[in-house]
């Protein structure tokens, strides 16, 4: 399984409310984009499903247990959050790396790696194309070998669900294309994968569906052709788009200049 549910759940900060109201179901085999405006809550979301940031109200759940209620061992091995812009992991080679992901099988002192340890990193760097890097110095990967490198850690874990943060953000045309590429192809595997995009257009182009986050809620959740309805991104942004249609593929682009946001409970 790997079914992660979001059921009126509410993120604060003290007395500040970030978001309020969300319903989510994210179910295994499909990739969920997660996009909204600049401080909206974005990775504060991906953090409480990752069971490190309580909810104020509300329940995250995975096949209907709660995740709070999960044991840290447990949801190390069920979740596995890829943070963005990660610590560079000086003196370690890729291969290392990868192997880091294994520890969520283990007691936190054993630090020992078995032959089915060795297998599941080796077979992860294979999925994301870094089998011949498993020797170099993560240092001196590329950009979007680094970030291809994180994932196969992630998928190394084995967990069921897989959260990501900005995992395109810094990378050129080509080595974005090549994380999502790898991201959809995870997403395929009955893995549950959850991702943070700034670029709208990444998220119409590999998501199954669309999460679109403004005015504190949750304004869309669906297919990439209804969730990105320029009406909604408007809402979300506080400027107008017009969405097109190129090759098949939709295409959403930013235009005029912004306007104030108007507070969602005030909108009919």
């Amino acid at each position: 399984m790997g079914r992660l549910t979001l059921r009126g759940v509410r993120l604060a900060h003290g007395e500040r409310t970030l978001l309020e109201g969300i319903e989510l179901d994210v179910r295994p085999g499909e990739l969920v984009a997660v996009v909204g405006p600049n401080g909206v809550g974005k990775t504060t979301l991906l953090r409480a499903m990752a069971g490190f940031f309580p909810p104020a109200a509300g329940e995250i759940s995975l096949d209907g247990v709660p995740v709070l209620a999960l044991t840290p061992g447990r949801r190390a091995r069920e979740i596995s959050l890829v943070a963005g812009d990660g610590e560079l992991p000086l003196g370690m080679t890729a291969g290392e790396l990868v192997l880091t992901g294994r520890y969520a099988h283990r007691a936190w002192w054993d630090w020992t790696r078995g032959e089915a340890d060795v297998q599941a990193a080796d077979a992860a760097l294979a999925r994301v194309g870094l089998r011949a890097f498993a020797e170099r110095p993560f240092a001196t990967l590329s950009a979007g070998e680094r970030q291809r490198a994180w994932i196969a850690l992630a998928l190394a874990q084995e967990a069921r669900v897989v959260l990501l943060d900005e995992p395109t953000s810094h990378l050129d045309p080509r080595f974005a294309l090549e994380v999502l590429a790898t991201l959809r192809g995870i997403a395929r595997e009955s893995t549950s994968a959850v991702v943070i995009l700034h670029d709208l257009n990444e998220a119409a182009a590999v998501a199954d569906r669309v999460a679109v986050l403004g005015a504190s809620r949750l304004l869309a959740y669906a297919e990439p052709a209804n969730a990105l309805d320029p009406r909604i991104l408007e809402r979300a942004f506080g400027v107008a788009f017009d969405r097109i249609t190129l090759d098949g593929s939709i295409r959403v682009l930013p235009r005029g200049r912004p306007r104030r946001v108007v507070p969602f409970a005030a909108e009919a």
